[in-house]
């Protein structure tokens, strides 16, 4: 199985425990963490501070499953939660992946902290998952909600600690199986 993760820093793995950021090692990101517990491969396509892009790229014709995650940039750049999902809509309608082989994760509710100042953004992260099920279930795309898993975010507000990866990844574990 080749699954394909698109997403931003969580997917990345980006870790802002350092001055720069980083990244965590493998044994301790989400992707890297799915792609030792099935045997798959796992393509990372995760790039700090993506937003939803305007338009789809080509993912490898071969790829068996394609997990999205995005949004979060999006809403921390002003968007509104309904135009972060018009923008996911049209994102996800671009694809040429069959539906079935696609997966979308609404990603987990930010919380206070550095990149979250404002508790109109956490109000607003919550507000974003529903529309990303509700538009899901429009389009007959298979999804998940990272909010419902016990996914730590770092002092920041935004990024997985290490603990938020790996419940992250038994979460996805438990959501495919």
């Amino acid at each position: 199985m080749k699954a394909v993760c698109f997403g931003d820093s969580n997917t990345y793995g980006y870790d802002p425990r350092g001055y720069f950021g980083g990244r965590y090692g493998a044994d301790s990101r989400w992707v890297d963490i799915l792609a030792a517990e099935t045997g798959w491969t796992v393509c990372n396509m995760g790039e700090n501070g993506r937003e939803i892009p305007l338009s789809a790229p080509i993912f490898p014709a071969d790829t068996d499953l394609l997990i999205v995650m995005l949004g979060t940039n999006d809403l921390l750049q002003g968007r509104s939660p309904e135009q972060a999902a018009q923008r996911l809509e049209r994102f996800l309608c671009g694809l040429s992946l069959d539906r079935g082989k696609l997966l979308l994760i609404a990603p987990p509710p930010v919380t206070l902290g550095t990149w979250v100042p404002n508790p109109q953004l956490i109000d607003d992260s919550r507000a974003f998952a529903r529309l990303c099920q509700t538009l899901a279930e429009r389009l007959g795309i298979p999804a998940a909600d990272a909010g419902k898993w016990d996914v730590r975010l770092a002092y920041d507000g935004v990024h997985f600690t290490k603990q938020g990866h790996r419940a992250f990844a038994a979460g996805l574990l438990e959501e495919l199986t």
